[in-house]
C-alpha cells in the first residue's frame, strides 16, 4: 500500500496537477523547454515539463502518457527517436573489446549475444529471461552496478551478482580495461573528456570519503 501510494503520489504531484499549470495562455498547449547546459554530462535536458521521463509502465502512467497529442492531431503525431543501444556502441568504440564490436559489427542483438557468452550457450537458445538479465549487465556494470545491485535487479544473490560480472568481465576484457584506465586517468587529471574534447571534471576524485568517491565512479566513465 505503501508503494501504491508513492506511485499515485508522484503520479498527481509530476503531471496531473503540475500539466495544467503549464499550460501556454497564447496557444492553449504544453511547450516543453529543451536545455543544453541542463546536465553536466552534456545530454540535452527537458523541462516544464520533463517530456524525456513520461510514465509508460503502468496502466495509470499510460494514461497520464495519452494526455500528451499533437496539435491538429491525427495528420500530425509527436514523434519519440532514440538511437540504438547508443551507450554500448559507443563502448564499443572507447573500449575496443573485440567481442562487443564484433556483436555489432555482425548486426547481432546485442543483449542476446551478452547473454549466450554469458550462460554459455548458443545464442538460439537464449531465453527472455536471459536476455533481460545481460541486459541489465549490459547497462549496469557500465554504470558500476554492483553484486547488491544485480541482486535486486535480478533476485540472484550477491555471491551469484559477483560471479556473473566476474564471468562478464572475463568474456569482455577489453571493458574491464577501459573502466580501470578511465579511473586512473581520472585520478591524475581530475577529469574526464569525450571524444569531441568536452571536458567535466570530478572535483571529488580525491575525497577521503570512500562513499563520495564511489557514488562520483559513474560520472567518471
Amino acid at each position: 500500500m505503501v508503494l501504491e501510494y508513492r506511485q499515485l503520489s508522484k503520479l498527481k504531484s509530476t503531471y496531473v496537477d503540475a500539466l495544467p499549470t503549464l499550460v501556454n495562455p497564447n496557444t492553449g498547449r504544453i511547450h516543453t523547454e529543451f536545455k543544453q547546459t541542463g546536465s553536466d554530462t552534456g545530454r540535452l535536458s527537458s523541462t516544464e515539463p520533463n517530456m524525456q521521463n513520461i510514465p509508460v509502465r503502468t496502466e495509470l502512467g499510460r494514461r497520464v502518457r495519452s494526455a500528451f497529442v499533437a496539435e491538429n492531431a491525427p495528420d500530425w503525431t509527436l514523434l519519440g527517436a532514440d538511437y540504438s543501444q547508443i551507450e554500448l556502441r559507443i563502448l564499443a568504440h572507447y573500449s575496443r573489446d573485440e567481442g562487443l564490436m564484433a556483436a555489432f559489427l555482425n548486426g547481432e542483438d546485442i543483449h542476446a549475444a551478452t547473454a549466450a557468452s554469458v550462460y554459455g550457450v548458443e545464442i538460439s537458445d537464449v531465453d527472455a529471461e536471459m536476455r533481460r538479465v545481460a541486459k541489465i549487465m549490459n547497462f549496469g556494470v557500465l554504470y558500476g552496478l554492483s553484486p547488491f545491485g544485480i541482486r535486486q535487479q535480478t533476485g540472484f544473490s550477491a555471491e551469484e551478482g559477483k560471479a556473473f560480472i566476474d564471468t562478464y568481465f572475463t568474456n569482455y576484457p577489453g571493458i574491464r580495461g577501459y573502466i580501470e584506465g578511465i579511473k586512473e586517468q581520472v585520478k591524475q587529471d581530475g577529469y574526464v573528456e569525450t571524444l569531441m574534447g568536452r571536458r567535466r571534471r570530478i572535483n571529488e576524485v580525491h575525497s577521503s570519503n570512500f562513499h563520495t568517491r564511489g557514488r562520483r565512479e559513474s560520472a567518471w566513465r
